[in-house]
């Protein structure tokens, strides 16, 4: 059953009034219908950032039961990032090369030190965590701190660092048992926003903790940066 939400407030525009007075369905809708009534919402004059949140039945205090990685969705996000490489100097180079904003050790670190976080990436090569091990109260409260289950400690820097620069997207659930995500722009097509939910359903299914009893996604839902929600039946 739909509902239509009504609101004469003076501190909304005419867009939210307009999107309010949008009949909302309670009952989650297949993929494709979802993205077809997300577009029935009034859109802005920027191309909005479309998001997924699933409300999972996990216990987020239970080690075994956090979830943490990242995804290389099929069709991209329509972003990219600014991404930093701790590595030795013979690394420095070939970091560079592949995407990195920057690179190196102890310099690195000392530059971020000093209060220098133009990056949203932190990449790593696996004998520079003790050095980096310097910065986790400064990364670690951002979330920039490089992770094995993120792929952001890791060997083969290179390819981190180009994987990473071309969009690809870290998740992690939060205190409430909820994954957050970005599944692209409004202006892309709906089968390429289709074809990246799906991926990301098939993600979150896949890395499904064993310990987890019951129903695991307990609710989906998809929305645009300045829009309301739509719900998605997984």
């Amino acid at each position: 059953m739909a509902t239509a939400t009504k609101t004469n407030a003076p501190g909304h525009s005419k867009r939210v009034r307009s999107n309010q007075g949008i009949p909302q369905s309670r009952t989650p809708l297949s993929v494709g219908d979802a993205i077809k009534a997300l577009r029935a919402y009034k859109t802005t004059k920027f191309d909005q950032t479309v998001n997924v949140v699933m409300h999972l039945g996990i216990d987020p205090k239970t080690a075994d039961q956090a979830l943490r990685g990242a995804i290389s969705f099929p069709r991209g996000v329509g972003k990219s990032a600014k991404v930093i490489c701790f590595c030795n100097s013979d690394k420095v180079a070939i970091a560079k090369a592949a995407g990195a904003v920057e690179a190196g050790g102890e310099e690195l670190v000392a530059k971020i030190e000093g209060g220098w976080m133009d990056f949203e990436v932190a990449v790593a090569s696996p004998d520079m965590m003790r050095v980096v091990s310097k910065l986790g109260k400064v990364l670690g409260p951002k979330g920039l701190m490089p992770s094995p289950k993120a792929g952001t400690v890791t060997q083969d820097v290179a390819t981190a660092i180009k994987e990473y620069a071309a969009g690809k997207v870290e998740y992690r659930n939060d205190d409430g048992g909820n994954v957050h995500c970005i599944i692209g722009k409004l202006s892309f097509a709906d089968d390429a926003l289709a074809e990246n939910l799906n991926h990301f359903i098939a993600v979150i299914n896949k890395v499904r903790p064993a310990s987890v009893k019951g129903i695991y996604i307990k609710k989906c839902a998809i929305a645009a940066s300045m829009s309301p929600s739509v719900l998605v039946a997984v």
